[in-house]
């Protein structure tokens, strides 16, 4: 029997695809401006958000995690039906989002005493964890049952890398990513910061002088570390992210195609944009760029 996949929204698959992987997608809740909590990909699209943060400068919105009876709305169809789970989610350093599904399967469980429910602290976000996931409902259409998707997919994290840059210093000031007097001096300056993602964190890769430099920059980390670590591309995910740019987006996600052409690879296979969501959106503002890799199971 084949089991059914859930994730929190934070995978930013968007609900399009999420719907053609046959995954369960629970959201995150963002407010901008107000205390009035719109559900992502439900009650807001993440193009509509990135569309109000842009109208609205200087308003921070604000993120809460789905609630227990979140979860126990998306894991109580299966468990009625006797099929297995598997809830991937955010990196439980970043939101209370895992504890909130673990919560719910213990629940579940006194409710179906035979459920067989797996939550799995991804310990990644946003692309890497839409890679993570697609990759768990590939183990999936093999046939592979729950538990032995799960130890397939279980190494895979440590091997996430993203690549990424943004134009506003001011949300990562705000999310307490980077100090006043560094937001300040990089605006003035013009300076856009160079961020990555790697062992289950944030950090800086850093700096470029303005938004073309940045985008040019991100790209060579992002080759600089296909070298160093003589990574063969056909055995990763690879996927490219943005925000509210999408001609902006496409140019960079050609630039990226082309230079793994350069290196030798053949067709390389970028997957489908991502729409980075609410969750990481809240700390960079409208304008995260930026590309990712997950080794395959």
């Amino acid at each position: 029997m084949k089991f059914h996949i859930v994730s929190d929204s934070s995978c930013d698959l968007g609900r399009e695809r999420a719907e053609q992987l046959g995954i369960t997608m629970v959201s995150f809740y963002v407010a901008i401006g107000d205390e009035t909590y719109y559900r992502e990909e439900r009650d807001i699209s993440t193009r509509e958000f990135y569309r109000r943060m842009a109208d609205a400068p200087g308003v921070f919105p604000k993120t809460s995690m789905p609630t227990v009876e979140d979860y126990l709305e998306a894991f109580r169809p299966s468990a009625a039906q006797g099929v297995p789970i598997l809830c991937i989610c955010l990196n439980a350093a970043f939101s209370g989002s895992c504890q909130s599904a673990r919560n719910a399967a213990e629940e579940l469980r006194e409710e179906y005493p035979g459920a067989r429910i797996q939550v799995l602290d991804s310990t990644l976000a946003t692309v890497l964890q839409g890679l993570f996931v697609e990759e768990a409902a590939a183990l999936r259409d093999e046939g592979l049952t729950l538990e032995e998707a799960v130890e397939r997919l279980r190494p895979l994290p440590e091997t996430g890398r993203i690549f990424f840059t943004t134009s506003d210093l001011e949300y990562l000031r705000h999310g307490g990513r980077i100090g006043r007097a560094a937001a300040a001096t990089g605006t003035l300056l013009k300076v856009k910061p160079l961020i990555g993602y790697k062992d289950a964190g944030l950090i800086s890769d850093g700096i470029a002088q303005g938004r073309k430099k940045s985008l040019a920059k991100v790209r060579e980390l992002f080759l600089r570390h296909l070298k160093r670590e003589g990574i063969e591309v056909s055995r990763f995910r690879l996927a490219t992210g943005f925000g509210l740019d999408r001609e902006e987006h496409c140019a960079f996600s050609q630039a990226v195609y082309e230079d793994l052409l350069s290196l030798g690879f053949d067709r390389p296979d970028v997957k489908h944009p991502y729409q980075i969501g609410v969750t990481i959106g809240v700390h960079t503002g409208p304008t995260p760029i930026g590309v990712g890799l997950l080794r395959r199971a």
